[in-house]
């Protein structure tokens, strides 16, 4: 669970699909900050791609990526704000926002971790580009990743693969990996645990889990990377 953490059944949840609606539209609008065109702006075609997996309209998604190139009246700034520091039981956490307020953020995020801790633990994450992709004929994957450029790969969810780059090669390897057929379902830049922590105390897994729970539920956090087995 060392990459991205992901609320069991959150997307099975009203509320918590008005959650992804929300943390989308933000990113479109963020991506589009770099031009409106999807075609020329990498960051923006993959959030495209995510809007069209969620079963956004198309004119949410047109405002959303009009108002963030700044083709709208209406302004609204949002900007990127990490948190680190560690879950109950020392499991390392890095919480990414988009927030047009960072009082507001900052007051809400150093609430939850009041039953946590705030600290520097970036350190035992690698920063890496990962993509989540299928392929329709069930190719190799070992194969697709060596020749699309990729470092490393491992299973995903629902029979997909995920494949890791540097961060730089994101952009290059998924159009290698669209190239050769594979579907991407999506491609960030992530954190990626080095040495998850292994909980075996139902107990204890089940506080770590309220508190990621809390952290999901605040409407400016994007995503979290969680250091867990």
């Amino acid at each position: 669970m060392g990459a991205q953490w992901k609320q069991k059944g959150r997307e099975a949840a009203a509320n918590a699909k008005g959650r992804i609606m929300t943390r989308i539209s933000r990113e479109l609008m963020v991506a589009a900050r770099d031009g409106a065109d999807p075609t020329m702006n990498p960051r923006l075609r993959m959030a495209v791609e995510a809007a069209r997996k969620a079963s956004m309209s198309r004119d949410t998604m047109e405002r959303a990526i009009k108002k963030g190139a700044g083709l709208l009246d209406e302004t609204v700034i949002f900007e990127t704000v990490n948190y680190e520091g560690f879950t109950p039981h020392q499991v390392p956490v890095i919480v990414e926002c988009l927030t047009d307020n960072r009082n507001r953020t900052a007051a809400n995020i150093k609430g939850i971790f009041r039953k946590g801790q705030m600290g520097a633990v970036a350190w035992d994450f690698a920063r890496l580009g990962a993509i989540e992709a299928t392929h329709p004929e069930r190719a190799d994957a070992d194969e697709a990743a060596i020749e699309a450029g990729a470092q490393d790969l491992e299973p995903g969810d629902e029979g997909a693969t995920v494949f890791y780059t540097e961060p730089t090669d994101l952009d290059a390897v998924s159009k290698a990996l669209a190239e050769r057929g594979w579907q991407l379902s999506s491609a960030r830049l992530i954190w990626k645990s080095k040495n998850p922590v292994a909980l075996d105390d139902e107990g204890k897994r089940a506080e770590v889990e309220a508190f990621l729970e809390a952290l999901d539920e605040d409407d400016d956090v994007q995503q979290l990377y969680v250091g867990l087995a």
